[in-house]
């Protein structure tokens, strides 16, 4: 008897689970439904005269009160611009000025996609790469601070220093 309710029991288990077969299923996707939605945030503009540029978006970003100076650098169609403000605000006040300068950088049609940063090592970065281009070494002045940018993130393991009294093992 107790057999007899188990297979009973299975029965109506696996019988739930089956697919219903139900006439009010719903209707297939109208291609001729589609939204349609306006781009908000215009495509990138090429720019021409890269120099021209940075020269106008570093002012207007240096228009923004507590802005103490600002700096940028044109790669290709991206705009870095770096701002320097003063050392005793804190993090919320200094991201509050980056969202100005950001909300200053939309209204031109060139700072709408570019990038914004307050931090005081990366300014003095773009700064320096700034000066190379303008004395007419872009790509070795580029060059030269990302190796000092990556050189400042990469993490230093202890079991990766060799001293001079030791020599690397020989994997043969």
């Amino acid at each position: 008897m107790r057999w007899l309710i188990a297979v009973i029991c299975t029965a109506v288990l696996l019988t739930g689970c089956g697919k219903q077969n139900n006439d009010e299923t719903s209707p297939p996707p109208d291609d001729s439904r589609q939204i349609q939605v306006k781009q908000s945030v215009p495509p990138k503009k090429e720019i021409k005269n890269p120099q021209e540029v940075a020269e106008r978006l570093a002012d207007l970003a240096a228009s923004i009160p507590e802005v103490h100076e600002a700096t940028c650098v044109v790669l290709g169609n991206t705009a870095i611009v770096g701002v320097d403000v003063s050392g005793v605000l804190d993090a919320s006040q200094i991201g509050t000025i980056k969202y100005s300068v950001a909300e200053a950088l939309r209204t031109d049609p060139y700072g709408v996609h570019a990038i914004v940063t307050a931090d005081m090592d990366l300014y003095q970065r773009i700064q320096n790469i700034a000066a190379e281009v303008r004395a007419g070494n872009p790509v070795s002045g580029f060059a030269n601070e990302l190796a000092e940018i990556i050189g400042r993130i990469m993490p230093q393991i202890p079991s990766d220093i060799i001293t001079p009294e030791e020599e690397p093992a020989d994997n043969r």
